[in-house]
């Protein structure tokens, strides 16, 4: 059964403008819903609408605590709905149901967690300097445009909505075409939450046509984006011209190092989750591992041994690990570096094709592969592949090993496993990155900062000051002088 979708667009819901497309389960390829696309005159009018809504009093003039009370009610909104939502982000983009429903549960944790800080949230009286008293404020940016991926959609959206809301703006999310639906029961769930008409819309379609039209347009303060790095790239380009402030984040290829002190239990199981978990859908997947080479082969026997008992199948079943690729046309591009890899030498362990039997066949599912025998120069070394593949690569070197894990355009996350806390934090230190994990992997708190650099990204979300990116700051000077400024004397 297709559901019919409508959407949010300038407080009305309604179809959107422009053509009918379906989006397909990805286990099946069965169609799931139909909807309308955006076109460049819903854009307009969204953000029209959003500007002249977030100057009326209903929005502009709630005291923070009354912004956090509706933040809190999204929170309550999600929960209560939490396993409806989960299906229907199995259905959008096939993950497997355990992991959307963590995807759900972290959405309301980042509801809660900023309208705790919204509450909280405190100007500044700064040290006088002179007679006269000054404060630092923040004020809201204005409208502000969400453009979210397709692997986590509903945890992407809460990440960019809730910050944005808290600080006061108005939102308009432009959702990865083939996975809508979230943002659309996200605008439902806050409508339903006190949000007033126009605060929220939601723009699906292509990103040629909706993105770039929310870049460009002149009301538009700020764009927060996560996707691919040509893409957030181009972006870029388009916001430099309006001056625009933006959060990118972007691609990956994070490395993972084993050290010879490792726990390999732990070792083992990390590299497992960090690079086969959402399928290796994952800009953080941690797909090039660096082993040393006195436990290389015992680590290779069991991380490939380990791969091979992954449950791969139907992402409703609660014992499935891994679902399919989110399409057809994305698993022919994994296969395509898998291809690349073995014309470049590599050895494939385990894996690299697709899963046989009746319940695959009309599935873009996947196996989980390993690969060994390549340099860190290899292009599947060195590009994002978004998929189930993991490249294994010997160390002996420590200043080697960081001169390779740092030779390459991303930089957003990567993994140590070592016993020895120097050894540690000096590698962490080293390495250009966003994020380090420690004897652990791929484990988000909302309260921590999360970005890269390099190619990954500019710009933090999450965290507590996580607000101020949707944010203007503002000085104010209070006069304390009893005579008049002496220049005029």
């Amino acid at each position: 059964m297709t559901d019919p979708l409508q959407t949010l667009i300038a407080g009305r819901w309604r179809d959107a403008s422009g053509p009918e497309y379906s989006t397909h389960y990805p286990a099946d390829g069965s169609a799931v819903a139909r909807l309308n696309a955006a076109t460049v005159s819903d854009v307009d009018e969204a953000v029209q609408a959003a500007e002249h809504a977030r100057q009326q009093p209903a929005w502009a003039q709630l005291k923070r605590h009354e912004r956090a009370s509706i933040l809190h009610r999204i929170a309550s909104g999600i929960r209560e709905r939490a396993e409806a939502l989960a299906q229907l982000q199995r259905l959008d983009n096939g993950k497997p149901i355990n992991e959307t429903r963590a995807l759900v549960a972290s959405a309301a944790h980042t509801f809660q967690f900023f309208a705790a800080a919204c509450e909280t949230w405190e100007d500044t009286l700064t040290p006088a300097r002179g007679d006269y008293l000054t404060m630092s404020v923040h004020e809201p940016l204005g409208v502000v445009g969400a453009i979210t991926p397709w692997n986590s959609p509903i945890a992407s959206e809460a990440q960019k909505l809730a910050p944005a809301l808290a600080a006061g703006c108005a939102v308009v999310i432009k959702p990865a075409e083939i996975t809508p639906r979230m943002a659309i029961e996200l605008a439902k769930i806050a409508q339903q939450a006190g949000v007033p008409d126009g605060i929220i819309s939601v723009l699906p379609g292509k990103g040629s046509v909706v993105g770039e039209a929310l870049v460009k347009h002149p009301l538009i303060k700020r764009i927060a984006f996560t996707g691919g790095t040509s893409v957030g790239m181009g972006i870029a380009r388009l916001a430099v011209d309006k001056l625009m402030p933006t959060s990118l984040e972007l691609g990956g290829k994070s490395p993972t190092i084993v050290c010879a002190d490792a726990d390999l239990d732990h070792a083992v199981a990390g590299v497992l989750f960090g690079i086969f978990s959402s399928s290796g859908e994952s800009c953080i997947a941690g797909s090039r591992a660096f082993v040393h080479v006195s436990v290389f082969d015992e680590f290779k026997r069991r991380v490939v041994a380990g791969a091979q008992a992954l449950r791969v199948g139907d992402p409703a079943s609660e014992r499935t690990q891994m679902g399919p690729l989110v399409n057809m046309g994305h698993r022919a591009t994994v296969e395509r570096y898998v291809q690349l890899g073995l014309d470049e030498g590599a050895r494939v362990l385990c894996g690299g094709q697709r899963p046989q039997g009746p319940m695959y066949d009309a599935g873009s599912y996947y196996l989980p592969t390993i690969v060994e025998g390549l340099p860190n120069s290899a292009r599947m070394c060195q590009e994002e592949i978004f998929g189930p593949v993991l490249a294994l690569l010997p160390w002996s070197d420590e200043a080697d090993l960081i001169a390779q894990c740092n030779d390459n355009v991303y930089g957003l996350a990567c993994g140590i496993w070592s016993r020895d806390y120097k050894a540690a934090w000096r590698l962490g230190q080293a390495l250009q990155t966003g994020t380090v994990w420690i004897n652990t992997y791929k484990q988000f708190s909302v309260s921590t900062p999360f970005g890269g650099v390099k190619f990954s990204g500019t710009g933090r979300e999450k965290g507590r000051l996580g607000i101020l990116e949707y944010t203007n700051q503002k000085s104010f000077y209070w006069g304390l002088n009893e005579q008049p400024l002496p220049w005029a004397d």
